[in-house]
């Protein structure tokens, strides 16, 4: 029963700590004050009691790297209430810093120099604030740059990813300008998948094969970084494909002379377009068609 954690009223014949132990706490937490109102916890406790009732079985919390005091406690509340019919997560995630052109941004709660979320959000929108939060592991610090996250730079993992996508939609208007078809049909640009034969349209293919399972295990380990790293490494392919295209005519997407090749790597195109706006609309940012 909950109120055996009510360390200023335990019941007759327990005492908090001798509860705190079954369960595998440290100490009894007090839910109610000497004045009769909750204790923080108290809101705790009737949070996860909450999410048991409607049924949860696996239930994860996201706290601050300096609430790492509270997993110990949270467990043992997990317990406490449901026993071993739940799995309770806790993941503590590090301290964001801001930086503009390299220099920190001071700020300070007790004199009410603070920048807010909404603020970085209005500054640098919000596809760079979405993909730039998993752009590292949950437990490792995060250096924020205005600057860095709106420049238009390989060094700037969003941008890079975006630009991506718009590419592969710029592929697509060059083909049907050069070829005189409006529309492709997927059908028949994946049919002509064996004439992809360089290294780096190989090279391509295979990354677009990790996709499923990167989704998987990411999940699995609870870890979305995985899938901004995965974006950024597949942008990464398309852009270096891209390049030698550039230095080499024989190996860009759209060959006039050859329709059916152009079809083929139009397919290849079409699935790195398909998965970055996958992965994208995970991460609840945008795959533009065209960046200006």
């Amino acid at each position: 029963e909950l109120d055996l954690f009510a360390g200023n009223r335990p019941r007759q014949g327990f005492q908090p700590l001798d509860v705190a132990a079954m369960v595998g706490d440290d100490m009894g937490r007090a839910l109610v004050k000497s004045d009769g109102s909750f204790t923080y916890f108290a809101a705790d406790v009737a949070y996860l009691k909450d999410k048991v009732d409607r049924g949860f079985v696996d239930l994860i919390y996201v706290l601050g790297a300096d609430h790492g005091g509270y997993v110990k406690r949270l467990e043992a509340l997990a317990r406490a209430i449901a026993g071993e019919e739940v799995k309770l997560t806790v993941l503590l995630c590090n301290l964001v810093k801001l930086f503009r052109e390299g220099e920190p941004v001071r700020m300070s709660k007790r004199s009410g120099d603070f920048v807010t979320l909404r603020e970085v959000v209005e500054e640098v929108g919000r596809d760079a604030i979405r993909f730039m939060m998993l752009y590292r592991k949950n437990d490792a610090p995060l250096d924020f740059d205005f600057a860095k996250v709106t420049e238009q730079s390989k060094d700037n993992p969003v941008f890079y990813v975006q630009y991506a996508s718009a590419r592969c939609h710029s592929v697509f208007r060059q083909a049907s300008e050069q070829l005189g078809e409006a529309n492709f049909d997927r059908n028949s640009l994946a049919s002509a998948a064996a004439l992809l034969t360089d290294e780096g349209e190989i090279g391509l293919i295979r990354k677009l094969a990790e996709y499923p399972r990167l989704i998987e295990s990411a999940a699995l380990a609870l870890e979305p970084h995985r899938l901004a790293f995965y974006l950024y490494d597949l942008a990464s392919s398309f852009h270096g494909h891209w390049n030698r295209g550039t230095d080499n005519p024989d190996l860009r997407f759209v060959k006039v002379n050859d329709r059916q090749l152009t079809h083929a790597r139009l397919g290849l195109v079409q699935a790195v377009s398909d998965v970055l706006t996958s992965g994208l609309t995970l991460i609840g940012a945008a795959a533009p068609t065209e960046m200006r």
